[in-house]
């Protein structure tokens, strides 16, 4: 029998994933924007013997970020009172974010080569909700429905790899896995995982999205939106410093 979301009384709150994928894209972006001075990637020597190990636990680490993010999107699809204020945000936060994510990663204030995780969260977005709207259509038929869907899909994941969104169009993916399997947690972890395979080390978040709750939990949604600028923002200065 599906999972429903409504039946764990117990587990992780909406609030408790999210404070947990920010924690671990803290670290993350730390050894990305900052950390990686210190190893041989950056320079060509490491400034000491483990620098480079402890790089690449903190990248492994901030791979759990991104899934719950995607799942935490999809949740909110459903928990919006109004869509297009949901969408209009993600997007002047993809645009906010974009200075810092390339000062932070490439040293340039606009830089073109990758576009930040908003981008890709935003279309993902987009292309759930047009493909609910188009799926509680009546007098439509299913084959026509299943049609459109597809095709919102593949151009939503065409867009982020045009665009070069983060985690690009496999993002993309992972969003819609979320969304068709939303009432089966089983399935959506899953199939979610072994779409992620080639970030293998993601498997902590599907052990977290597993255990959701159903429930919104406490936090600012604000502070989950500014905290991304601002911690790449800063850790972009903190590199300014020691450089």
């Amino acid at each position: 029998m599906p999972q429903e979301i409504s039946e764990k009384e117990h587990g992780l709150s909406g609030s408790t994933l999210k404070y947990i994928a920010i924690i671990t894209m803290l670290i993350d972006h730390f050894g990305a924007a900052f950390f990686i001075v210190f190893t041989s990637f950056y320079a060509g020597t490491a400034s000491f013997a483990q620098a480079d190990l402890l790089y690449r636990i903190m990248r492994g680490i901030g791979r759990t970020a991104f899934p719950i993010f995607c799942f935490v999107l999809v949740e909110g699809l459903y928990h919006t009172h109004d869509v297009k204020r949901y969408l209009l945000r993600l997007f002047a936060f993809a645009l906010l974010s974009e200075i810092p994510f390339d000062l932070a990663f490439s040293d340039q204030i606009l830089e073109f080569g990758a576009q930040n995780v908003f981008f890709t969260l935003f279309l993902g977005l987009l292309a759930t909700a047009l493909i609910r709207c188009i799926m509680e259509k009546q007098g439509w038929d299913m084959p026509l429905k299943l049609s459109l869907s597809v095709l919102i899909g593949i151009a939503a994941i065409w867009a982020a790899y045009f665009l070069k969104t983060d985690y690009s169009g496999l993002g993309i993916l992972l969003i819609l896995i979320f969304y068709v399997f939303r009432s089966d947690r089983v399935k959506a972890c899953v199939i979610g995982y072994i779409s992620m395979t080639w970030e293998y080390l993601c498997f902590p978040a599907f052990i977290c999205i597993y255990f959701y709750n159903g429930k919104k939990g406490n936090g600012n949604k604000w502070f989950f939106y500014l905290f991304y600028p601002v911690h790449l923002l800063l850790l972009y200065a903190l590199r300014m410093v020691i450089r």
